[in-house]
């Protein structure tokens, strides 16, 4: 899950901030690990990355000449407001430990696909606290 790429759609991308910016945009993305592409032959574009690359991408953004980069920044930004982030291992097992207390390690290790040393770990630090 938290390798999950999503896909941010910019349509008329070229026509809005044109193709200088647009270049610069690709590049941006591209050291961040996010793509930019072109959607077949249309004037729609799609930009491709995982949750903190996508992020990293809008602080990036934020960062150079925000003018420039206006329509990307919101259209990113309205897109990660939608996205939940990523839950760590951790987390999830703290959530279910909250939730139902007297979960056992075999229902934990199968609602979040961990092995016994983590469910053993978050019950232990579940108890002590």
């Amino acid at each position: 899950m938290p390798n999950e790429r999503y896909s941010i759609s910019l349509p008329s991308f070229i026509h809005r901030v044109g193709r200088e910016q647009s270049n610069v945009t690709r590049a941006l993305a591209t050291q961040f690990g996010c793509e930019l592409k072109r959607v077949r032959r249309s004037r729609n574009w799609l930009l491709v990355g995982d949750y903190s690359s996508l992020s990293e991408l809008l602080v990036g953004l934020r960062i150079e000449d925000s003018l420039a980069h206006q329509f990307t920044i919101n259209k990113l930004s309205v897109a990660l407001a939608r996205i939940e982030p990523p839950v760590t291992l951790e987390q999830q097992l703290a959530q279910l430990l909250n939730n139902n207390p007297n979960i056992t390690l075999a229902e934990m290790m199968e609602v979040t696909g961990c092995d016994i040393t983590d469910a053993r770990k978050a019950r232990f630090e579940s108890d002590t606290l």
